[in-house]
């Protein structure tokens, strides 16, 4: 079996190893989703993950809530990711755009106080990230399928404007409880129309989604992101072991990079709930590479690797704090600690200012 410092071929990406950067939420972009130069930065210092999936990146105004997230739905914003990712590829990295809709956990002051869009008339659990502060959820209108055909396009923009901006590929954010997700699972899609009811409605979107980015850019360059079980975000499926496996088969026919999956940790939680994992189903399912993202560390992500469960692990909070985390797991040098104090703040601290190993 490989090892976590072998070579990996996703689809036209040649990664030098499987140990990936998750995408992980900073907020340090500008107030109107234009990428910043210390964004640049900190991605380059990041550049020996074997492959970079970038934060969460808005495809469209209407799909953004989370206050200095990056977009790409304007040229202004394409030319601020272009400078972070001609660093990555001076630094020798490699890096994909995550393409991100975040339906009704957008805040209507987002939206200059128009309802956010989902599957179906709900309301996201809890509060939102606002400009002003912590703020309830509001309900979501239900998107109309006449309005499908300009997301789709809101997706083809955005992959284009990623190429134009260098990236190495596109990945579609589906998971955590965001637009797709909310359509994919049944406590969110209430749809008596072709994109609700039985699996094969709920997956329509997702299917839609994805081929007009691979019609956009080419499959070799298109991956997706699920979180297959769980409660997220307040969205969860009574059949995941049925629904997800549906979802990995279709997008196994259209040929993508990856997959990348988002489960439940080592506790066997997600939240309060025990969830069975979903990823063996989906294994079985997909036949392209699958990477894992599941709180792993090195031992585990190894093992992994062993037993064939996957054929790349993504890391996230690990790379936070440690921008040479690959370095770190060959060397068995310790890792630094992470605040979390710091995760969505603006400036340096507790982004770029984590040291490399001496």
């Amino acid at each position: 079996m490989p090892s976590l410092f072998d070579p990996i071929r996703l689809g036209d990406i040649a990664a030098p190893n499987r140990i990936l950067m998750a995408p992980l939420t900073r907020g340090r972009a500008t107030r109107e989703h234009v990428p910043t130069p210390i964004m640049a930065e900190y991605y380059a210092q990041r550049a020996g993950a074997g492959l970079i999936i970038s934060e969460a990146t808005g495809i469209s105004r209407q799909g953004t809530g989370w206050p200095y997230a990056p977009g790409l739905w304007t040229a202004e914003q394409a030319r601020g990711w272009q400078t972070v990712t001609e660093a990555v590829h001076a630094a020798g990295g490699r890096i994909v755009a995550q393409l991100w809709h975040m339906g009704r956990l957008v805040h209507p002051s987002f939206l200059g106080g128009a309802a956010p869009v989902s599957a179906s008339v709900t309301t996201g659990p809890g509060n939102a990230h606002t400009y002003a502060g912590r703020a309830p959820y509001e309900p979501a209108r239900a998107l109309r399928a006449d309005e499908i055909p300009a997301l789709l396009d809101d997706y083809r923009r955005a992959a284009a404007h990623a190429m134009q901006a260098g990236f190495d590929g596109v990945q579609l954010h589906a998971a955590n409880g965001y637009l797709i997700d909310q359509f994919l699972r049944d406590n969110s899609n209430f749809r008596t129309d072709a994109y609700g009811g039985p699996i094969e409605n709920r997956i329509r979107l997702l299917r839609e989604a994805t081929q007009a980015l691979v019609d956009e850019i080419g499959a070799g360059r298109v991956s997706v992101r699920l979180s297959p079980n769980g409660d997220s975000q307040g969205a969860n499926d009574s059949q995941p072991a049925l629904l997800f496996p549906a979802a990995a088969a279709m997008l196994s026919t259209l040929g993508i990079a990856f997959l990348e999956l988002r489960e439940p940790g080592f506790d066997g939680t997600f939240g309060k709930a025990e969830v069975p994992a979903v990823a063996p189903l989906i294994r079985q399912a997909f036949a392209g590479p699958l990477v894992l993202n599941s709180d792993y560390d090195q031992p585990r992500a190894q093992a992994a690797l062993d037993a064939g469960q996957a054929d790349a692990i993504a890391f996230g909070r690990p790379f936070l704090a440690n921008p040479d985390l690959p370095r770190r797991f060959a060397e068995g040098l310790g890792l630094n600690e992470g605040n979390p104090a710091t995760w969505y703040s603006q400036g340096p601290q507790g982004y770029t200012d984590y040291p490399k190993a001496a």
